[in-house]
Order: structure tokens, then C-alpha cells, then sequence
């Protein structure tokens, strides 16, 4: 049965995408379909103990896929709405766990590894404009084609993922083309608001001028870390995100700076609680209690140097007093790398990446997981500290010039959750993207 649904959303896809595209500058209606595939393989390594949420020390292969239909509708003027269906299934090594940087950003924690269709986003989007410079915005998934002013004001409405609309990066962002990593995803230490497979209720709201935008999102929380139910007591459970963005040039080149920062509000536990409740078996779920918060910031640059070859870097922080509650058990991180496109082997549509990350924990997160504690992603029951570091490498190849592509992919991971006991770890990968 599943394997006819799946059948069939692919077969409706291709007949819209076919047919029933609109490539206007003034685009009505628009549908897109991207489908990817990562088998992910890590030999056996040493680690002297073995806890509950810790990367399984055994030789381990396992696959993930995810299908996603994009469309989008222009109701009248300046507004949109956009409709995603999805389907995921498969896992990521380890049942996702053991690694607070995990190597594949397309599996989540979400506890089985039957396909699974959802909707990933439904949102409605009113954009209000001045002056008379024009932008040309191109046809592309979540993004009908049209002439935009550069001085624009948007809100968004729905349910989204917060990169969407939040932390871009054009080296370092999308896991479905460009690194696998989570810390590479985005910020690490930023908590980003969503549910066990990525997504959000809530609203965006967006100043745009020619050479900057300031963004702010209100978003709703979950009842309990990385769940799927979301909390009602809307005044007691949210998040507010806020990020201002400079573009500009150097010696030609296109470069931005993105400046981060958020606030979460939630019933959320203490560490240091824990701690002082149980110091030989903490449980930081059983010291949750509406009003605390978990607040950060992240830095995030990207630039050019050649029109084939650029670099990027972001640096994330947060606080560390309360449990992560969303995304990655991540206080600390320092990321940075560079992609170079394939035009000087005569392979203009291929690239190849290269990147690097320091991940680390606040004081009382590290003494949280030291005494034996365990997060939803991490733990190994004891914990001999060091900073989690990771190296990855992947080669986009496009064999047939469409719009198909082939990535092997190597990462080097040193100190596995933040444990100096185990590892290091190899993960050797290949991802199979295809979109249209």
C-alpha cells in the first residue's frame, strides 16, 4: 500500500511538473518534486562503555529517503499560498543517536523507520511593496516566479521550517545538496523552534530593502523535547527569533553577514536541578517547569572569492542552563569550510565541499551528561569531556546534466558526544538527489 502511495504521488508530480507549469515573470501557480536518497556506512570502532543513547560501537549501514511535492498558488495581489506534502522514512545510524553533530540531515528523531506522508509546510504569505527598483525572483520550490521591489514588507503565516526563512547560507545549509551535517544545517547552538521532523506553527515577519532585511518570527513550542504535540499555553510555551541581513560586495565578489538571535520560552528542565535532585542518575525531564527559557545568538558569513569558489563560517552560542528542547544537544559551535564548482576540470555543474566543525557544552550540561545523565540524542552514561569535532567532505557529481546527482561523502567524526572515550568515528556516505 505504501509503496502505491508513494507510486502515485510520484506519478501526479511528474504530470504537474510536465503540464501544468506556469513560467511566467508573473508566475500563477508553480509545482516542484525533489526526492533524495543517503545510505550512510560506519565500520566498527573502540569505546570501553556503551549507554543508551550512545552511537553503537558495531559495523552499521542504514538509509534514509524523503520525498517532498512543492506548489504554490498566487491568490491576487501579493499574496500566495504554498503546499508541501512529504513523505520520509528509513533512519539515520543508531537509531539517530551518539553524535550531538549527526552526519545525516534528512533522518530525525521521530521513533520508527516506516514511510511516513505528512505535510511539511502550509503557509500563506502577503508581501506589500514600494519604490521602483525591481528584483527578478525566479521559479524554484516554495517561490513563485515574479518582479519584486528591493523595499518590500512580508508576513508569513503557517506551517513552515524555520530555514526557510532563517539562517540561508549559499555554501552551508541544505543537507539535501550541500553538507550532511546537522551542525552544518545551521547555527548549532541555535535551538531552532520545530517538531520531530522539522517543522513549526507560526508567523514571520519581513523588512526588505536593497542591500539588507530584518526578520522576526513568533512561533509555537512542543509539550515535550523533540515531540510532535504542540503546547496550547501559547503565552507560556514559544519562541521568538529575530535576524538581521547585510549583503554587499568585496573586490566584485557577493558576500552576507547574518546576525542571529533567539529566545525560547517553554516548560523546560534545569540541569543543575537535575543534579542536585538525583547527583548519581539526574533526570532533567522530572525538574520541567513553565518560565524557564534558553536564549542565543549566531553569527553567520558567507563570500564569494572567485565566481566558482567560496567560503563560509558561523560561530553559535546559547546558553546552556536548560535541556535542548528542539533540535541538537549543542551549547558551543564553531563551523567553517569552502565549495568549489567543477568549471576549472571542465565540470561546471559539479562541486566539491569541504568543512569543518567544533561542537561543544555548557558547564552545566557537561556535568548533566558526566553524571550519568541522558538527553534525547545523547548520553553515554559517563562522560570524559571534550570538545565533539568533525571533519566532512562530499563531491556533487551531475552524470547527465539534469537536474540528478550523486554525492559520496566522507566525515571524520573525533570525540562522539562530546566523549573522549570513544571514537574516532568513520561514516562513509553516498546521497542520490533528484529535482525538477
Amino acid at each position: 500500500m505504501k509503496k502505491k502511495i508513494l507510486s502515485l504521488l510520484l506519478a501526479v508530480t511528474l504530470f504537474n511538473a510536465a503540464f501544468a507549469q506556469d513560467t511566467s515573470k508573473q508566475q500563477r501557480y508553480n509545482f516542484h518534486f525533489q526526492q533524495t536518497i543517503i545510505t550512510q556506512y560506519k565500520p566498527q570502532f573502540n569505546a570501553p562503555y556503551t549507554g543508551q543513547n550512545s552511537l553503537i560501537t558495531k559495523e552499521e549501514t542504514q538509509t534514509s529517503i524523503t520525498t517532498t511535492m512543492f506548489s504554490g498558488l498566487r491568490l491576487w495581489k501579493g499574496a500566495e499560498v504554498y503546499f508541501n506534502p512529504e513523505l520520509s522514512g528509513g533512519a539515520g545510524l543508531s537509531q539517530t543517536l551518539g553524535v550531538a553533530g549527526f552526519p545525516n540531515g534528512e533522518t530525525f528523531r521521530v521513533g520508527g523507520v516506516q514511510n511516513k506522508i505528512y505535510i511539511g509546510r502550509l503557509y500563506f504569505k502577503q508581501n506589500f511593496e514600494w519604490g521602483k527598483d525591481k528584483d527578478t525572483i525566479d521559479d524554484d520550490n516554495n517561490q513563485l516566479a515574479k518582479y519584486r521591489s528591493k523595499r518590500y514588507f512580508s508576513i508569513v503565516i503557517g506551517k513552515f521550517g524555520m530555514a526557510d526563512f532563517f539562517d540561508a547560507n549559499a555554501f552551508s545549509h541544505d543537507p539535501r545538496e550541500q553538507f550532511m551535517n546537522w551542525a552544518l544545517m545551521d547555527n548549532a547552538a541555535w535551538d531552532y523552534p520545530a517538531n520531530t521532523r522539522g517543522y513549526v506553527l507560526g508567523s514571520v515577519a519581513e523588512l526588505g530593502q536593497p542591500t539588507w532585511a530584518l526578520r522576526f518570527a513568533f512561533t509555537m513550542a512542543v509539550t515535550q523535547a523533540n515531540s510532535s504535540t504542540w503546547d496550547a499555553k501559547i503565552g507560556k510555551a514559544n519562541t521568538e527569533t529575530i535576524e538581521y541581513e547585510k549583503r554587499y560586495e568585496i573586490a566584485g565578489q557577493k558576500g552576507t553577514l547574518r546576525l542571529l538571535g533567539f529566545l525560547n520560552n517553554g516548560k523546560y528542565g534545569n540541569y543543575q536541578l537535575a543534579i542536585e535532585q538525583n547527583p548519581t542518575a539526574p533526570n532533567v525531564d522530572s525538574t520541567q517547569h513553565y518560565g524557564r527559557r534558553k536564549y542565543g545568538f549566531g553569527i553567520n558569513t558567507d563570500q564569494y572569492i572567485t565566481k566558482d569558489f567560496g567560503v563560509f563560517a558561523k560561530a553559535s552560542w546559547n546558553d546552556g542552563h536548560t535541556e535542548t528542547w528542539f533540535f541538537t544537544e549543542i551549547d558551543r559551535s564553531l563551523t567553517f569550510g569552502g565549495v568549489l564548482k567543477g568549471t576549472s576540470w571542465h565540470r561546471k555543474e559539479d562541486e566539491a565541499g569541504l568543512a569543518f566543525i567544533v561542537n561543544g557544552l555548557s558547564a552545566d550540561h557537561k556535568d548533566y551528561l558526566a553524571a550519568g545523565g541522558y538527553g534525547f540524542i545523547i548520553g553515554d552514561g559517563r562522560l570524559n569531556y571534550s570538545p565533539e569535532m568533525i571533519a566532512e567532505f562530499y563531491y556533487k557529481w551531475n552524470p547527465f546534466h539534469e537536474k540528478f546527482y550523486l554525492s559520496p561523502d566522507y566525515q571524520f567524526i573525533l570525540h562522539p558526544a562530546y566523549n573522549a572515550d570513544r571514537g574516532p568515528v568513520n561514516v562513509f556516505g553516498l546521497r542520490a538527489h533528484v529535482e525538477f
